[in-house]
Formats: structure tokens, C-alpha cells, sequence
């Protein structure tokens, strides 16, 4: 990830258990609490546990950047080190104490977690929300601040837009980012989420959803006027070929001629297109 922003410069914090930086302080785990707020919601158990045996064998080696709160100190940035110290039954741990806002703090929780790739696409997409709606930063700012291009925050934000159904979905794993972005292209939401249900049973994949969206797709037909009988037939017509060709088909006719459309969805698929018509 390109760094930008709060990202350059905050490199000490990335890596789990590196020692590179000189240790502040030891405080007991007790004056520790997690940031509630911070995007990221869901730990592995499994990689903490691995995190955890590190630290049994070599200590922790890298600070756990805090800021003073109320009586205590709250984690701005090493909560899978806390979490893995804890798991260890460990009475204190090293940080670096650090006065921060809660602008900068979100900041660097989230800048921590995206160059770390541990956020789910929806915790990403929160992050950004929060600093937006919070903090009254612009797509622009963020994207900044993150290292990230304007476009991907865009697209993350779209994300949001999906069904509470389809964003637990995204979050337990079972459709992927690229699934999610080409549901956004169905207009119908109970098609949507219809089809947001297949792609998790593995029925179908990025592609196949895009097709499906290509196909929901009305195109709007030539003011060509054709009587009842000859509108039945082409309609048939129609029907036959998008059943051979897995494609939207449209036929008009009028004025003693007319139009065949059929979709297709990149080359390859062109391709294989024209194979079936040159081999006919």
C-alpha cells in the first residue's frame, strides 16, 4: 500500500513483534483498555494464539502505542498484542504513551489495520465512513490520510449500500469483495440479495453475477411498431437464443428491417461468441 499522510512515518507500528523501537514504559494490563471505536471488530483467535506463542518465546519486542485516558490508557495502535499478552496471563506490557485526539487516533487504528490487510471489506468501508462522518473529512482527505486512491475509498463506501443480509455475508466471508461489487450493478434488491445467497452456496462467481446484472439490464427497444403475430415470433426468438447463448437478447424489426443484440461481457467472452456463430 502506497503510504501518504499520518501512514508515512508510522511504520514502528506495523509490525507485530519487531524490535525497533526503544520501549517507553511498562504498564500493568489493568490501566489498559481497547479502543471501542476502532474499525477493526473481529480478531482471529487463531492468529492471536500464534501472536501469543511469539511473544512466549521472544517477549514483546514492539511497543503498544497508547494514549493517557481518564486513570488509565487506552490502545491506539497493538490491540493484537494486548489481546495476546492477556491470552499469556502477563501482569504488564511495554507502550509508547502518546497525547493524541480522537482524530488521530482513528487515523492511526485504522492506517494500522489497512497496511496490516486485516480489516474486512466492510470494516474498511466503516473505517472510512467514521472519519467522514465524524470527523467531517472529505473522500478526498481520507484517501490521503489512508495512502489510498480516491477511487478505491469510493468504491469501498459503495459497499455500504448493499443489504444488511449481503454485508454480513461480506464479513463472515462467504462472498468475496469482487462478488460485492458486481451485486452493486443489480438494480432489484431482491434479486440482489437472491443472488447474493447463491454466490455464498459457491453457486456462482463474479462473472456469472455480472452476467446476471448485464441481463436485468432493459434496453430500450427502437419505436418500431409490429403487429401481434410477428411480435409473438421474434419474442420467441428472443427467448430461444438467450436460452442457447446465455445472454440477453433483444430483436426488433420495423420498416422491413431490423436489429439482433446480444451482450457480451469482455473479449474472451466475444470470443467464444464468435466461435459459435463462425462454427454454425
Amino acid at each position: 500500500m502506497a503510504k501518504g499522510g499520518l501512514g508515512s512515518g508510522l511504520d514502528f507500528l506495523f509490525d507485530d513483534n519487531a524490535a525497533d523501537v526503544q520501549v517507553k514504559k511498562n504498564v500493568r494490563m489493568s490501566e489498559i483498555e481497547p479502543n471501542r471505536n476502532q474499525p477493526r471488530k473481529n480478531f482471529s483467535e487463531e492468529s492471536i494464539a500464534a501472536l501469543a506463542d511469539s511473544i512466549k518465546q521472544y517477549g514483546i519486542l514492539q511497543p503498544v502505542l497508547v494514549r493517557p485516558m481518564n486513570s488509565g490508557y487506552q490502545i491506539v495502535a497493538g490491540e493484537r498484542r494486548w489481546r495476546a499478552a492477556r491470552m499469556l496471563g502477563m501482569d504488564e506490557i511495554p507502550v509508547i504513551i502518546k497525547e493524541l485526539s480522537d482524530l488521530e487516533t482513528m487515523q492511526i487504528a485504522l492506517i494500522e489495520n489497512l497496511q496490516r490487510e486485516n480489516l474486512n471489506p466492510i470494516e474498511e468501508a466503516m473505517g472510512y465512513r467514521d472519519l467522514m462522518e465524524q470527523y467531517g473529512m472529505t473522500q478526498e482527505s481520507v484517501s490521503k490520510t489512508v495512502g489510498r486512491s480516491r477511487s478505491t475509498v469510493a468504491n469501498s463506501l459503495r459497499l455500504l449500500q448493499l443489504e444488511d443480509e449481503i454485508l454480513d455475508l461480506i464479513e463472515k466471508n462467504s462472498i468475496t469483495a469482487g462478488h460485492a461489487k458486481a451485486l452493486l450493478s443489480i438494480n432489484n434488491p431482491e434479486l440482489r440479495v437472491n443472488t447474493a445467497r447463491k454466490a455464498a452456496r459457491g453457486m456462482l462467481t463474479v462473472r456469472a453475477i455480472e452476467r446476471i446484472a448485464a441481463e436485468e439490464a432493459e434496453l430500450k427497444p427502437e419505436p418500431f411498431e409490429m403487429d401481434p403475430e410477428t411480435d409473438s415470433y421474434f419474442r420467441e426468438v428472443e427467448i430461444g437464443l438467450a436460452e442457447v447463448l446465455k445472454r440477453h437478447v433483444s430483436v426488433r424489426y420495423g420498416q422491413n428491417k431490423g436489429t439482433l443484440t446480444l451482450d457480451f461481457y469482455d473479449k474472451e467472452d466475444l470470443t467464444e461468441l464468435c466461435k459459435i456463430f463462425t462454427w454454425y
